[in-house]
């Protein structure tokens, strides 16, 4: 199931972005549900007492308006994915502040909205993925969708979890780097350490900071090709639809 939040104060592209979901839905036998807010205000109220995967929201809107209203999101929900819908592209700068996953410009069409629903019913699916370790103890399951990044140390690999958890695993880098990096949500920034992009909230020259607070050392020879994937990953190959 795919929790979808809509806000915009337009009250015919609130109707028009209902009707593509249902749309969406008919056609690609998904299962979602949709709640529509006509104000920030409203969104955060309800915001508060339930949780939503993904929220179309309108950048411009009076009172509150939509990047005001991220920020607030941001700070108790770190994990929802926000596209921004608007008429210009002259916000997408200041989206980034609020790791925004998707910036679409009105109106909102079926060429435009689909292929962004497509990748993340893609990317639900491949939260569910594990990695199957042989061990000499017998077979262990990796959680990728979970797993925040990995670190080598000499002979042993520790994959850090979104709940603080650490798994240690005997073996080396190569090993295991081709089954990491053959998933685009996964990046090598350092020669001991590759990364879930999933998990990034902030990035510079020096390090990332995960949603969980650690630090992850970028070597200085990756970062700008670093910053370029990660900037892709978020952007959906920098695209504005």
């Amino acid at each position: 199931m795919l929790k979808i939040a809509i806000c915009d104060d337009d009250v015919q592209e609130l109707s028009r972005i209902s009707g593509l979901l249902n749309q969406y839905k008919s056609e690609k036998n998904a299962v979602l549900k949709y709640d529509a807010f006509g104000a920030a205000i409203e969104l955060l109220e309800s915001m508060r007492r339930q949780t939503y995967d993904v929220l179309l929201l309108d950048v411009l809107m009076p009172g509150m308006s939509g990047l005001a209203a991220a920020h607030e999101i941001r700070g108790f929900d770190p994990a929802i994915k926000i596209i921004f819908l608007t008429l210009s592209p002259e916000f997408a700068v200041e989206s980034y502040a609020v790791n925004a996953h998707y910036y679409l410009l009105k109106p909102a069409t079926t060429d435009k909205l689909f292929p962004v629903l497509d990748r993340i019913f893609l990317e639900k699916d491949r939260k569910s993925e594990y990695l199957n370790i042989l061990q000499s103890s017998g077979l262990l399951r990796l959680h990728l969708g979970r797993v925040e990044f990995v670190e080598v140390c000499a002979k042993r690999l520790m994959f850090y979890f979104d709940d603080g958890s650490v798994k240690e695993i005997r073996g080396s880098f190569s090993a295991f780097e081709d089954k990491l990096l053959c998933k685009d949500n996964f990046i090598k920034v350092h020669r001991s350490f590759i990364v879930n992009m999933e998990y990034i909230q902030s990035i510079n020259a020096r390090d990332i900071t995960t949603y969980t607070g650690k630090s992850i050392p970028i070597s200085r020879l990756m970062y700008n090709h670093v910053k370029e994937s990660y900037m892709q990953f978020l952007f959906l190959e920098k695209g504005v639809e």
